[in-house]
């Protein structure tokens, strides 16, 4: 059977069983980017589940757990440009399948972690891994996604890492409820990712021309937009990444993604410790409680994606419709996240504190699409990457200045009121500076070289 499509000229065409078929085949590379983005993030969640356990046991103070934490995105942070980077040179495939291999080593590793030292060491090198992750997602749903289902593909994709901690959150509780060892959970993940590393390579390929289930090249189905807020270059003209990484847009919207991920890692690294702590929850409870915000991320993420890609539609001018989410998301974020703190009960704590990740999480694609909707294709990887990287250099200071923090003033309440300013601050660079968008030099070509 075979179903219509537009054609360039706006004509109904015939789209071929091949073609269908393709057009199925991205669905599946998105599914495969989903798991391995879940299990990302279960990684990445884990330590703050167990952190209870580990700083009793070692005997750690606050900010020594907080320096574990940090430490991670010492190397997180430069192998997300580096990743990103590489996946413009050697393609997605390769570079994504190499780091889901790396971090889960490490995180089976971790279970070895024997003091303050080695927990240092393992974390730094587990960084390195999960680095690629999100330059190299976004290069890929570029490579086998067009423009106006983006927003989608990246929330689906994306959206999977709020899922991941949620699904991690109480898998780890429960395995080291059930077990009594806190080391359990890192054994079984890092096992799983290794099985994953094998399901990447089978499955993925960089393009659709490049994919042994494809039997012919697929046909343009859906039409890019031609936003008239943004200067249009093909791929052979496009300008070095250097170029785009000095420009107002890119730098601003790296700001942005700093404040949200300034918040989300002080949520990853210390709320479960902040539940039981400040709370009195159980850990068997934190499996439960813990979870919910980030399932209201989920949804956030997804919710995020459809919405900006309806918008971007409608209007036909998909980078205003990405900045518009930013600047609305992240001011109600900042807002609620001042009342955290104050509230009297769990209950409350807990809603506000989910209603922060829904609407953190609402803005979390348009970072990167805001990047894909105004950078040509052939340097995204690297641009990407650059802009993971600066915001990622807040999990460096975040989760130490949360320690530091608590540790000297016992307020949980003042963490919060620092994270609620970092996200104005990067509201108020979209605003100030997101306004313009990269424009190619005349002498494109001269610049090319990289």
């Amino acid at each position: 059977m075979t179903r219509s499509t537009r054609g360039p000229a706006g004509e109904l065409t015939a789209a071929s069983p091949a073609t269908t078929g393709r057009m199925r085949l991205r669905w599946v590379i998105l599914a495969i980017t989903s798991l391995v983005l879940i299990l990302n993030y279960a990684d990445r969640a884990a330590l703050g589940v167990a952190g209870s356990h580990i700083i009793k046991e070692f005997g750690l103070t606050k900010t020594e757990f907080g320096l574990i934490s940090s430490v991670f995105f010492i190397g997180y942070a430069p192998f997300c440009f580096i990743g990103g980077w590489l996946s413009d040179k050697y393609g997605p495939r390769v570079v994504m399948g190499m780091a889901v291999g790396w971090w889960s080593l490490f995180t089976a590793l971790t279970a070895a972690g024997a003091g303050y030292l080695s927990f240092m060491v393992i974390r730094f090198l587990f960084g390195f891994g999960e680095g690629p992750q999100g330059a190299v997602t976004i290069k890929t749903m570029r490579n086998w996604f067009p423009q106006r289902q983006m927003g989608t593909a990246v929330g689906v994709s994306q959206g999977c890492t709020p899922l991941g901690g949620a699904i991690g959150t109480p898998l780890v509780a429960w395995l080291i409820a059930g077990t009594g060892d806190w080391r359990t959970p890192f054994i079984v993940l890092g096992v799983l990712g290794l099985l994953m590393t094998v399901g990447w390579f089978v499955l993925v390929r960089d393009t659709p021309e490049k994919h042994p289930w494809a039997v012919e090249q697929d046909a343009t189905d859906i039409a890019d937009i031609v936003d008239p807020d943004v200067a249009q270059v093909a791929d052979e003209d496009a300008p070095p990444v250097s170029f785009y990484i000095r420009q107002p847009l890119v730098l601003a919207t790296a700001l942005a993604f700093f404040g949200y991920a300034w918040v989300l890692y002080s949520f990853l690294s210390w709320f479960p410790v902040y539940l039981v702590e400040a709370r009195g929850v159980n850990l068997k409870e934190v499996a439960l409680t813990g979870a919910l915000p980030w399932l209201l991320g989920f949804v956030g993420y997804l919710l995020g994606g459809v919405l900006t890609d309806n918008i971007a539609v409608r209007t036909g001018r998909p980078a205003f419709a990405r900045k518009s989410v930013i600047v609305v998301g992240l001011t109600l974020t900042a807002i609620l996240l001042c009342f955290v703190g104050l509230a009297t009960t769990l209950t409350g704590a807990m809603v506000l504190m989910s209603s922060v990740v829904f609407l953190l999480y609402l803005t979390g694609s348009q970072y990167f699409t805001l990047i894909s909707d105004t950078i040509p294709k052939s340097r995204l990887g690297g641009v990407v990457g650059f802009v993971h990287f600066l915001a990622n250099t807040s999990g460096v200071f975040a989760p130490l200045a949360v320690g530091a923090i608590v540790d000297r003033t016992h307020s949980w309440v003042l963490t919060f009121g620092v994270s609620a300013g970092v996200c104005i601050a990067g509201v108020v660079a979209i605003l100030v500076w997101g306004r313009t968008p990269p424009r190619a030099p005349l002498a494109a070509t001269s610049l090319k070289g990289e």
